[in-house]
């Protein structure tokens, strides 16, 4: 079997939080839950071990159970050192030494799925598996002074050793073995420890990333939240639409575009769909009162609302100079407050159904433009609302993700940028089937990208 070992006793102390850091929260799940879903999403992994400081042992048991996680099957305590922490899964599983164990550092929850594809891969063909970048900054050896420069090595040969390390886990129980009965040990790395206490033994490196970053200082928060808001999710598997059958779904914005479509798919799969906006029923999201009846008007006749999709907005492509004051306050009213308006007036009916909230952002909220000022800031205001609320209605069930597509061909954009030729533009049906997979996902707080895919001519 393929082991994933979560290695979380550490205490965080260099953080200078009260709680260790693989608890700290970003994008509406803490860390090491972030870290968890990676492996538990991944179909090359067949179990997982977290190896946690006693005194939390029962916080990881209640997120097992509220992330409905099936493939962590133990809880081990781990000790003061860190390898003390990877003796105890060890010893777990010594029963069966043909099993490979994959060693990842809790705070580490930006792993993508291609390099702990080819960390598992690369185990069919070695015994030991590290995961490295190379060093884009010169090393230096200093002295026992630490003050004086000793020797500078040579680059090219450095590289910065990240995780998952990886085992066969006969060859890491052996190291550890023959490492044990060194009166001098001391090690802070498992492929440090087969180096040095195995060194016929070849230990293979996968290629790392730079996202896949430790979280170990406070600074490194604000990084670790940055690079969550720029990430998207992937949808690795089409849903089967026919989970849709007798979902009840209202979708803001629904009378063209995006929302339309949405409705027009599941319909055909028997969701029972409810449209407002504007156009179709005089339903403006910038009036709370609008959308409180709106929501009450389906709940009067279904009894239940198992997801809200707001895709109303205004774009308004004009210089922030040149904006009249009633265009300004009508965009913010409605790109703006009228996200807010559709969450304050959903949460009751997302939280008895444990549903899910899904909005919309722009490519143009990860950074200001000109002539989109107004535009794509409440665009980025999205994608940092929808964290926000994923993290606080975590306790409710509610899930709540936002979906960023590329340019897509919709008649506000027709409105701002006249016709384009097609195959620059993503399809209303392309937005709104991802949308539709996503609503039927285990996803929250994510940003959802939707790209053009690009073909040979």
């Amino acid at each position: 079997m393929n082991i994933a070992v979560i290695l979380a006793g550490g205490i965080g102390s260099r953080l200078g939080y009260e709680f260790p850091k693989q608890f700290f929260k970003v994008a509406g799940k803490s860390v090491i839950e972030h870290t968890i879903d990676v492996f538990e999403n991944n179909q090359l992994i067949d179990e997982i071990a977290v190896v946690v400081h006693a005194a939390y042992t029962s916080t990881v048991e209640t997120m097992v159970l509220n992330n409905g996680w099936k493939k962590v099957r133990k809880i081990l305590k781990g000790g003061v050192e860190r390898y003390e922490s990877s003796l105890a899964a060890i010893s777990a599983y010594e029963d069966d030494l043909n099993h490979n164990l994959i060693f990842h550092d809790a705070v580490r929850p930006m792993l993508s799925q291609h390099i702990l594809n080819s960390v598992v891969a690369a185990l069919e063909k070695y015994n030991a598996v590290d995961v490295a970048v190379p060093s884009t900054d010169t090393i230096i050896k200093v002295d026992e002074s630490g003050e004086l420069i000793e020797s500078v090595p040579n680059r090219k040969y450095l590289m910065r050793g990240q995780t998952p390390q990886a085992f066969k886990l006969h060859t890491i129980k052996k190291a550890y073995e023959i490492a044990l009965q060194d009166p001098e040990f001391s090690s802070s790395d498992d492929c440090g420890t087969v180096v040095k206490y195995l060194p016929n033994e070849k230990v293979f490196v996968v290629a790392g990333e730079e996202a896949n970053m430790k979280l170990t200082y406070k600074e490194d928060t604000y990084l670790l939240d940055k690079l969550f808001q720029l990430r998207s999710a992937n949808l690795h598997t089409k849903v089967d639409y026919h989970l849709l059958k007798g979902k009840v779904i209202v979708i803001f914005g629904g009378s063209s575009g995006i929302g339309q479509k949405m409705a027009e798919i599941a319909q055909e799969y028997g969701a029972q769909v409810f449209s407002f906006s504007r156009k179709c029923s005089q339903t403006d999201i910038a009036d709370k009162n609008s959308v409180k009846e709106a929501l009450q008007k389906v709940y009067n006749i279904t009894q239940r609302i198992d997801y809200v999709v707001n895709t109303a907005a205004i774009l308004k492509k004009e210089p922030l100079m040149n904006m009249k004051q009633s265009t300004i306050e009508q965009m913010i009213r409605t790109n703006y407050d009228g996200m807010v308006n559709v969450a304050i007036e959903s949460y009751p009916y997302l939280k008895e159904s444990k549903g899910q909230l899904l909005l919309y952002t722009s490519s143009s909220y990860t950074r200001g433009r000109a002539f989109y000022s107004i535009y794509s800031s409440t665009k980025a205001a999205a994608v940092n609302f929808t964290q926000a609320l994923a993290q606080e209605w975590e306790p409710a069930e509610i899930k709540v993700n936002v979906i960023n597509p590329e340019r897509t061909k919709t008649p506000m954009r027709v409105m701002n940028f006249g016709n384009e030729p097609d195959s620059t533009l993503l399809s209303s049906e392309e937005v709104a089937e991802v949308s539709l997979q996503t609503l039927l996902s285990d996803f929250t707080g994510q940003v959802i990208d939707i790209k053009l895919r690009k073909t040979n001519s």
